[in-house]
């Protein structure tokens, strides 16, 4: 199925993915055969066989009552004989019966395992996908709504194989029986007349249910909006606490669900509408045959008989029960239909970052560290006006490169080039010589470890977190990563040391903590390459101080890149790139930058007041004192 490119919510909606029920039927075939159930072949033939001799035996057993009855109203013998031969059809009527409605139960119980392990095949792939998915794309879409596509999708699978395969084609089949009986056996009129009214059924069935489907697709999109909304709003529940927008989030949240309801009540009632035409429908046939067949027995007694008349009826419901059914079942496939439809648009989104045919692993690490460069790299967003332009800067082999300017110049757009998370626009970003699109994206990101300025847990335990990066570590490893970055005395003070959850994206942390958690499971990854975006912005002085003596010592074998706009904690920094509007604009170590007097001096001066005719106060001495914050927007102004 051919991909489109797309990054926004609305790009899951049903857009221009050719859709139709073959090609969703081999999709499904194809799903089933990859779901790796156990016994799969056999279970599916198994079963198939069960539908078969489910529907012949409920079809033929009303030809045994009316053995009987006729055996009951013409009968010559003896009454003990009649009686006798009366009640081992009425037994054989049963026995078959009983088959018959088993049938479906065995099926069910021997294929469930195989429509189990397609549903879960189809939901851990749809899962993969959208974790594949582009930095763009998980930027703008709403949690809620897609864990919804992801789950309804998922079900969707098990909803078309019950529904076609089982029921929808099987029912085919019995009618194709029961038209064969009534016509072999009574009056092929009378099998005319069923098949017709099964035909306007089908025809009426399928046409409401097609002008329906818009309400319901409505109320799909409805529900996945409102759980959007939900779930966007319980994450950042502090941000709405914060300021005071409760009643305006609940506004919103309720105007959502009167769009939910009112699709609901459109959907709901056109389905009643549904319901009371079938409901006619199916009524005329049956009485039309009953009629039908009370008339054939008074013009030809010799064809038709009282038992014939029941057994047409018996007939009749049997066809007539699964029909019942058939609207529910198109209802429920076309429903899947929808669910799978929006799953195909997601899973048609393709991956901006995607290995290369030709990808290699990283040669191994040196014991210096890596060595990363920018050759010319340009890279333009779509939502800004600045991007990077010509950007060029080498990082030896165990050195600290700190990248500093305003908010938006692009430091945060160079650590995603660097970490593969973009792909430059025009030039290239090699690691270790090697270009980072023909390097592997699972061998990078081994290479590479972010420590972000906002450190994302998972709702689990502080040991399950920090070992997040190398789950194969044992716990001394863990704990000596905990021990590195100043987090194990907190810990030992914690009820339950490692144990402790830390809460949903890790809010019951402060942000200090939770900088500390991140800084501590990316030193346990032990990489070649590791990344520092504001990572020690919420911490305390001392605590501060403290980390970058320890970063000091971990830097030994590996390379540095760091953002800051703390100035004093790259002070001694290699080297030093200031970015403005995408552009490197002055380079050099800090003393160098402070003497050529541009826009770092000025930046280092506002930060720490510092007058520009006093001598310098060196790195390691300025790093033993408190600075300030920076400010943001003073510090856009200087630049």
């Amino acid at each position: 199925m051919a991909g489109r490119r797309m990054s926004t919510p609305e790009a899951i909606a049903p857009t221009g993915v050719k859709f139709s029920f073959w090609s969703s039927m081999a999709d499904l075939v194809r799903l089933v055969l990859r779901s790796k159930a156990k016994g799969l072949k056999t279970r599916l033939g198994v079963a198939l066989t069960l539908v078969l001799i489910g529907k012949w035996t409920g079809v033929i057993a009303p030809l045994f009552i009316k053995n009987g009855i006729d055996r009951l109203n013409h009968g010559h013998s003896l009454p003990q004989a009649i009686l006798t031969g009366f009640i081992a059809y009425a037994l054989g009527s049963t026995a078959l019966r009983f088959i018959a409605n088993t049938a479906p139960y065995m099926r069910d119980s021997i294929f469930q395992p195989v429509s189990q392990m397609a549903l879960a095949r189809s939901a851990v792939e749809t899962f993969a996908h959208s974790l594949s998915l582009s930095l763009d794309f998980h930027q703008g879409k709403l949690t809620g709504g897609l864990s919804r596509i992801i789950d309804r999708g998922a079900r969707s699978t098990d909803t078309l194989l019950r529904s076609v395969v089982f029921n929808l084609g099987p029912t085919v089949i019995e009618l194709t029986m029961a038209s064969w009986v009534l016509t072999a056996n009574f009056d092929g009129r009378l099998a005319a007349v069923a098949i017709a009214t099964i035909i306007v059924y089908i025809i009426l069935t399928f046409s409401i249910s097609n002008w329906r489907i818009k309400y319901r697709r409505a109320w799909n999109e409805a529900d996945s909006y409102v759980a959007g909304l939900a779930v966007d709003a319980l994450m950042n529940y502090e941000t709405v606490k914060t300021f005071g927008s409760e009643a305006r989030t609940v506004g919103q949240y309720e105007d959502a669900m009167v769009t939910y309801a009112q699709a609901a009540v459109k959907a709901n009632t056109s389905l009643q509408l549904l319901n009371a035409v079938q409901s006619i429908v199916l009524n005329v046939g049956y009485a039309s045959i009953v009629c039908l067949a009370g008339y054939l027995f008074v013009v030809d007694p010799q064809h038709m008989s009282i038992g014939g008349i029941t057994a047409c009826i018996l007939i009749l419901q049997q066809v007539y029960q699964p029909l019942n059914m058939l609207g529910s079942n198109y209802r429920e496939i076309r429903q899947a239909f929808i669910d799978m439809e929006q799953m195909i648009n997601l899973r048609a989104i393709q991956p901006d970052i995607v290995d290369a045919p030709d990808a290699v692993d990283l040669p191994p690490a040196s014991a210096k560290g890596a060595e990363l460069v920018f050759e010319h790299v340009e890279f333009q967003h779509t939502a800004r006006s600045v991007g990077l332009a010509q950007v060029d800067f080498r990082v030896a082999p165990g050195t600290t490169t700190a990248l500093v300017g305003p908010s938006g110049a692009g430091k945060t757009t160079i650590v995603r080039l660097a970490l593969r998370l973009l792909d430059p626009q025009g030039g290239a970003v090699r690691l270790d010589g090697i270009d980072l699109r023909q390097v592997k994206i699972a061998s990078l990101r081994r290479a590479i470890a972010l420590v972000p300025q906002d450190v994302a847990l998972f709702n689990d335990t502080l040991y399950a977190n920090i070992a997040f990066a190398r789950p194969e570590a044992d716990e001394s490893e863990v704990w000596a990563a905990a021990e590195a970055a100043e987090l194990s005395k907190f810990i030992e003070t914690l009820p339950y040391k490692m144990e402790t959850r830390v809460g949903e994206r890790g809010l019951k942390l402060s942000g200090g903590e939770r900088q500390r958690v991140g800084l501590a499971r990316a030193l346990l990854a032990n990489p070649r390459l590791l990344v520092l975006d504001e990572a020690t912005s919420a911490l305390d002085g001392r605590t501060e101080a403290a980390i970058q003596a320890t970063l000091r010592k971990v830097r030994t074998g590996r390379t540095t890149l760091v953002i800051a706009h703390r100035l004093s904690t790259i002070a001694d920094a290699d080297e030093i790139l200031v970015i403005r509007r995408g552009r490197i604009v002055e380079r050099g170590g800090h003393a160098e930058l402070i003497a050529g007097n541009g826009e770092y001096a000025a930046l280092w001066r506002r930060q720490t007041r510092e007058d520009p005719g006093k001598p310098q106060v060196e790195p390691v001495v300025r790093e033993a004192v408190s600075v300030l914050e920076p400010e943001l927007d003073r510090e856009t102004e200087t630049f």
